[in-house]
């Protein structure tokens, strides 16, 4: 039961730090750059053995720990409620997802051929936050996710969200919150969990980060 909450907590993480990401996008144009690395890693990672292995291990959704913490947890900010919006957009449109095996298949298939066109020796998988790598996912998204309900209205500053590189960058974040979604979902998340095992879900991730603040990094980048 406690290796299923830290998993569940895992990915309802990769939710939120996607939500989070694409509200730093849309307001300041950059963001987080090691949560911007794993959530874009954890699109591409299809076969995973653990939902740990999705995001690189714990570390990688840290930004998205903090916030699903701080915003099931405290009364909500204005920012807080934004990334809530986000939140629960994702999860809706998941589900909206989950049943229409045309379109994911769609993705997959396309997903596999962005993996197919890696480099063999990936091994800090940087490049996969490249503007290559992005454009095609962000592509992905415009021609499958973003034509079915509902539609994620993404607020912030006009300058950014005009640029084409941001918004590419915040429709390759929003996949990246799919997959988390998906993820959340297969391992048995849904409302019933958000709305009755909040608090499991807050003490699982505040305990989380607990363990990640005492754990030297190179020896979870050795462990992993």
């Amino acid at each position: 039961m406690n290796s299923l909450r830290r998993n569940r907590t895992l990915a309802l993480a990769g939710v939120f730090q996607a939500a989070r990401l694409v509200q730093q996008l849309a307001h300041h144009g950059r963001a987080d750059e090691a949560a911007l690395t794993a959530s874009m890693n954890s699109v591409l990672a299809l076969d995973a053995p653990s939902a740990e292995a999705v995001y690189g291990d714990a570390r990688g959704v840290t930004l998205g720990l903090q916030c699903l913490r701080d915003n099931l947890n405290q009364p909500k900010d204005a920012g807080g409620v934004e990334v809530s919006r986000y939140v629960a957009n994702v999860l809706q449109l998941e589900r909206t997802l989950e049943s229409d095996t045309v379109m994911l298949a769609a993705i997959r298939h396309e997903l596999k051929s962005v993996i197919a066109a890696l480099p063999v020796d990936d091994g800090d998988k940087s490049t996969r936050t490249d503007t290559s790598i992005a454009t095609r996912l962000a592509e992905l998204y415009r021609t499958t996710l973003s034509t079915i309900k509902p539609r994620i209205m993404v607020s912030g500053e006009h300058g950014h969200l005009n640029d084409p590189g941001t918004a590419e960058m915040v429709r390759a974040v929003l996949l990246a919150g799919i997959r988390s979604a998906y993820l959340w979902r297969q391992l048995g998340g849904g409302r019933w969990q958000l709305l009755f095992n909040r608090q499991a879900i807050v003490s699982e991730a505040r305990r989380i980060l607990e363990q990640l603040a005492t754990q030297p990094r190179a020896t979870q980048a050795q462990d992993s």
